[in-house]
């Protein structure tokens, strides 16, 4: 089956406000007279730093771009430059900063990509806590186990005992949560390769059991807590 096509980006177009000439909504600088830009609409974490739309990133190469770009944007260069190219400069190392935060994460990464091919957030709906059906049998045990556990703390049970208990309740937590990040690798891998729509919808299902499954390991953190805190 052939992988979706991929949507037509319209080139937006800025306008320098020196001397008037438009560019690329990726350009940093004036083609006609080299003046730093305005930052504009821009929204994409990957043109702004000329990388590719992938998922697998060079890491050195995302610190060598970053780095260049720090340099040319750096305010101390513009300091008796006029406000406007000034404000610039602002805009864009500000804008810098939080590009090669999100890209230097893995799943910070994957969400900016959902967030630009106009899917919703990797977030549960606000208000409900609906179970990952994936996770159904994991979270029914676990529930179960934590609250024997929290019955035989407040009863004063040995808190060495409670601390293996809850031990054991992470473990197949824990590999779950590895099971998914061997998925979130396959499926980058597999969206660097075709830009399939469906692929996208998997990671960002992916990303909401992940976000489930980081949840159930802070409760287990929380309860391991309160033993210790009674120990």
């Amino acid at each position: 089956m052939a992988p979706d096509p991929i949507p037509v980006r319209s080139v937006s177009i800025l306008e320098c406000r020196n001397c008037g000439a438009g560019a690329p909504v990726d350009e940093h600088f004036c083609p006609q007279c080299s003046r730093i830009l305005a930052l504009g609409r821009h929204g994409d974490y990957f043109s702004f730093l000329g990388l590719p739309r992938a998922l697998a990133i060079d890491p050195q190469l995302l610190e060598q771009r970053f780095r260049e770009l720090s340099r040319k944007f750096h305010p101390d260069y513009y300091y008796n430059a006029p406000p406007a190219e000034r404000l610039a400069s602002l805009e864009r190392s500000s804008y810098l900063n939080d590009a090669y935060r999100a890209l230097k994460n893995p799943i910070t990464r994957i969400e900016h990509l959902l967030a630009i091919e106009g899917l919703p957030p990797a977030k549960s709906e606000e208000g409900t806590a609906k179970v990952p059906p994936s996770l159904l049998e994991e979270v029914f045990a676990l529930n179960e186990e934590l609250d024997e556990i929290r019955e035989a703390r407040e009863s004063g049970a040995d808190p060495e005992t409670l601390r293996a208990r809850l031990d054991a309740a992470r473990r197949p937590i824990d590999a779950k949560r590895e099971e998914h990040e061997r998925q979130l690798q396959e499926l980058s891998a597999a969206w660097d390769a075709e830009h399939a729509r469906a692929t996208l919808d998997a990671l960002r299902e992916r990303l909401l059991e992940r976000n489930y499954i980081n949840n159930l390991l802070a409760t287990i953190e929380r309860e391991m807590t309160a033993v210790s805190a009674h120990g």
